[in-house]
């Protein structure tokens, strides 16, 4: 794992302070056009999903949070930064990839419907807001349409440690008991990463030990709790399937480094399967993608960790299908299925994707058949035969992780691909033109 750096705190005169959402540019749609390998190097970002977590950390602690790596051009980094400046956080998004949060003091407890139905990731200031101010009005979230993603969990965690919760005109209200939250023990029925991360942080600053059972144990997790231990949480057993909490009386400020974002690797590492050719993919691991990396070394790739870069190629012939199946944390990431199955469409044989994480997660399906993909579907699986080449078609992004996966097809479909509805790729892929532009693809926004 690379270490963490540190770093004097920014000043303020090189830092721009969001006030409010980032306007449109008016470019909607991208063009791409396909017969390019690719070949030379790009830096993968900070984790978004470590990220976002980060900064809600910042509602914890009066002091400033200063955050390195940050993928401060995403539209939901953006976007959570006007919920929390909203709540009263002074923000600083530098161009740099260096972010200040400073949550002096909290002047609204409530996250209103209109700032939270763009991104789910926003429910997650429900636990801060409720450890430290004692009371939290959240709006029901938004996000991508990727099925119920209920936030029961979250809410029964919050109940055992004492909270009352009332949903009330599409808002949960939430009021800590006087005194404060109060350590519990909660056992999840099944895995969740929000879950895992909302009760973690409004565990640091309850009375007493919190311990959450059977929770998530992505790498983001661990982030996220290495980050919360610099601020002085007392937290033991990250990466693990028992968390233990020991509340504090007070967090303080600190200064953090993200974790590399493995989707944005493992996505590049799908290109380069399409595509062929040679990426080094700089400031990021392998470690934390091995369900990923073996199924594309049983395919046919050279995937090979180099300092704190990581090399992928292919330059024989067509990859081999494999078989694959979405799993929590350390099986196979649903945020990578759909760029997994766009690279199988033109695989030597076929292979198979079963999805049991979202009951929706299949929605780019009919976009890449629309592309002469050959894909059946049944119940939760879906069955890839590879196909000679793919075709440049007109096409709609329906998530954050299907619009990728329609970029990646159009990067080796015969001429031009036209991909709809491309704010979806913003939201969770930091410069994507320009880092595909710069290692040989044409790629384009247009109106």
């Amino acid at each position: 794992m690379m270490p963490n750096k540190k770093t004097p705190a920014p000043s303020t005169d090189t830092v721009e302070i969001i006030k409010s959402e980032v306007k449109p540019s008016g470019l909607e749609k991208m063009r791409v056009t396909g017969g390019n390998r690719l070949n030379g190097s790009i830096r993968i970002s900070g984790a978004k999903n470590a990220a976002l977590k980060h900064m809600c950390a910042s509602l914890l602690t009066d002091e400033p949070l200063h955050l390195e790596n940050m993928p401060t051009g995403l539209q939901d980094v953006r976007t959570l930064a006007e919920l929390l400046s909203h709540l009263g956080v002074t923000i600083a998004l530098r161009q740099d990839s260096v972010a200040t949060l400073h949550a002096g003091t909290i002047q609204s407890h409530v996250a209103p419907y209109d700032l939270v139905r763009k991104m789910r990731a926003s429910v997650i200031v429900l636990g801060p807001l409720l450890a430290r101010h004692g009371k939290a009005e959240v709006s029901l979230p938004g996000g991508c349409a990727l099925g119920a993603r209920p936030v029961d969990l979250h809410l029964k965690g919050f109940q055992s440690m004492g909270a009352t919760i009332e949903l009330d005109g599409g808002y949960i209200k939430a009021t800590a008991p006087k005194g404060g939250l109060m350590g519990a023990e909660i056992v999840f029925p099944f895995v969740s990463v929000g879950a895992t991360e909302n009760l973690m942080m409004a565990a640091t600053l309850a009375n007493g030990a919190t311990v959450l059972k059977n929770a998530a144990r992505e790498p983001e997790i661990v982030d996220q709790g290495e980050a919360l231990i610099k601020m002085g949480a007392k937290i033991t057993g990250l990466g693990t399937p028992e968390i233990r909490i020991e509340g504090v009386k007070k967090l303080h400020g600190a200064t953090h480094c993200v974790v590399p974002d493995r989707i944005e690797t493992g996505t590049y590492m799908c290109a380069v399967g399409l595509c062929g050719g040679e990426l080094r993919l700089q400031n990021t691991r392998t470690d934390f993608l091995s369900s990923l990396i073996a199924p594309l070394k049983e395919a046919g790739m050279d995937i090979r960790q180099e300092g704190d870069d990581v090399i992928v190629k292919r330059n024989g012939g067509k990859l081999k299908g494999v078989d694959i199946m979405t799993e929590a944390y350390p099986g196979f990431a649903t945020d990578l299925q759909a760029q997994f199955m766009t690279m199988l469409t033109l695989c030597d044989g076929a292979g198979m994707i079963s999805e049991t994480i979202f009951e929706n997660r299949f929605m780019h399906v009919p976009e890449l058949c629309r592309m002469g993909a050959n894909i059946s579907i049944k119940g939760n699986s879906a069955i890839i035969r590879g196909v000679e080449k793919l075709k440049g078609a007109e096409v709609m992004a329906t998530d954050l992780r299907a619009s990728v996966a329609m970029v990646l097809a159009g990067l080796v479909a015969e001429g031009d691909t036209i991909i709809n509805r491309i704010y979806h790729l913003d939201r969770g892929y930091e410069n994507i033109v320009e880092k595909l532009t710069a290692v040989g693809a044409k790629i384009e926004r247009v109106r």
